[in-house]
């Protein structure tokens, strides 16, 4: 073991940041819990002049992160630039090809990149670990990789993204619609000028392929993944959830099935009464079914500086102490091929808001359509009601009313079907809402 580790940054951003401000204010704590001091002794960024709130005097500085990387003067390299490719992953290659350790929190990277990237480190014998790129501050990495080794994992599912779930929280407390709630986020740093990767659901997507790689022994395969974001949820479905004795948070669910793997990102109704449901704002929470322990839920501060550094420190003690496991728990050859899942049935049911023309038939119309898709349904809703207002002549307008429909579990594909036809039969003015709702305790 060497008598000091030392640590090359890349990426001086607000995790950056907190990680050198975290290594000076806990070294000496560091230094006992791991047998050997932690030191930074080279840093790579753009703007060598900026402010960053912290001391940076005394460390080698370098303008190219492959030239940090390769540095003979650092044992650990520590990527927190961004971005699944470009110099990020580059550099990343150049440091575990000088034999170096590696840390990053690029879940995106990982996502692409990471089996790769994982082999290249188990051919050099170093360690690339990866805590900080799920879930912030939440240990989720380790509590599946080793916490849970001696369990059999049925299902992982969780709020993945803070930036989603401060929007929703908000439509819920301030009755206020998706772009209000957008805007607001943005104004408090919590959504980027293009929040299209976060309120679309690939960022939590991302965190979820990693997530089932670990889980289930799979290779990590992100394309597989069916996503859906919130931006066509409306605050009357806000309102229809709470009324119905739910919640609607944007969950990533991983499941084990006799056909393989399920994996999905998308709006969920969750019972109020369920773990999940509680978790409010930017905070993210993972829940893990398995075996021996049954479920755990963990939750959390899901982003920011401090709680990122905190899981970037994390993974550089493991390493420290000279505690090395494959970065997917597992070594490379071990991962079995990732096997998308069947269609099944969706435990929960489905809820699906219709704005129905006001004409004789169309609700019969509708339920045949529901019927010939063997899809049963549990109740029919109409909510408020819009006046029937007589047109010049005295005509009465077809106005559209809103309907809400709940069904028993069905299929994917069969509420798919359904409702394309429903669409086409002209009933309906607007697209369908459909929201799964999922029975979690």
């Amino acid at each position: 073991m060497p008598d000091i580790l030392r640590i090359g940054l890349a990426g001086l951003g607000t995790v950056g940041s907190s990680l050198v401000g975290l290594i000076e204010c806990h070294g000496s704590d560091l230094a006992v819990r791991c047998g050997v001091p932690i030191s930074v002794s080279g840093v790579s960024a753009r703007d060598r002049n900026r402010d960053r709130g912290v001391d940076l005097g005394g460390l080698k500085w370098f303008d190219d992160p492959m030239a940090l990387a390769r540095d003979p003067g650092i044992d650990v390299f520590v990527e927190l630039i961004g971005g699944a490719n470009g110099i990020a992953l580059d550099s990343i290659k150049a440091a575990l090809a000088a034999g170096k350790h590696v840390v990053t929190a690029n879940k995106a990277l990982m996502a692409e990149h990471g089996l790769a990237l994982a082999r290249q480190a188990e051919d050099a014998g170093v360690s690339l670990n990866f805590e900080a790129a799920v879930a912030g501050g939440i240990p989720i990495i380790k509590t599946l990789r080793e916490g849970l080794a001696g369990n059999t994992v049925s299902r992982v599912y969780g709020i993945l993204n803070g930036t989603c779930n401060y929007i929703l929280t908000r439509m819920e407390e301030d009755s206020a619609s998706f772009a209000e709630c957008l805007t607001a986020a943005q104004e408090l740093g919590y959504a980027e000028a293009d929040p299209t990767f976060d309120i679309e659901g690939h960022d939590a997507a991302h965190k979820l392929a990693l997530l089932t790689a670990i889980a289930f022994g799979t290779t990590v395969d992100a394309n597989s993944i069916y996503v859906e974001g919130i931006s066509s949820i409306t605050l009357a479905d806000i309102e229809a959830a709470d009324e119905l004795g739910y919640r609607i948070k944007l969950l990533g669910v991983a499941s084990r099935t006799e056909s393989g793997i399920e994996q999905r990102v998308h709006p969920t109704m969750v019972p109020k009464s369920s773990a999940i449901a509680r978790i409010d704002g930017v905070t993210n929470a993972v829940a893990v079914e398995a075996d021996f322990v049954g479920q755990l839920v963990l939750s959390g501060p899901g982003a920011g500086g401090d709680a990122t550094a905190s899981s970037v420190i994390s993974d550089i003690a493991d390493i420290a102490r000279g505690d090395r496991v494959g970065t997917f728990g597992r070594p490379v050859s071990k991962l079995e091929p990732y096997r998308r899942a069947g269609i099944r049935l969706h435990e929960g049911g489905y809820y699906i808001r219709l704005s129905v023309f006001d004409r004789p038939g169309a609700f019969a119309a509708i339920a045949k359509r529901m019927a010939d898709h063997n899809i049963s349904l549990e109740s029919i809703v109409q909510r408020h009601r819009a006046p029937r207002l007589s047109a010049p002549g005295g005509s009465v307008p077809e106005a559209p009313q809103p309907v809400i429909l709940i069904t028993y579990e069905t299929t994917e594909d069969a509420i798919r079907e359904a409702l394309a036809d429903i669409l086409r039969d002209g009933h309906i003015a607007g697209a369908p809402q459909m929201i799964r709702i999922e029975q979690l305790s």
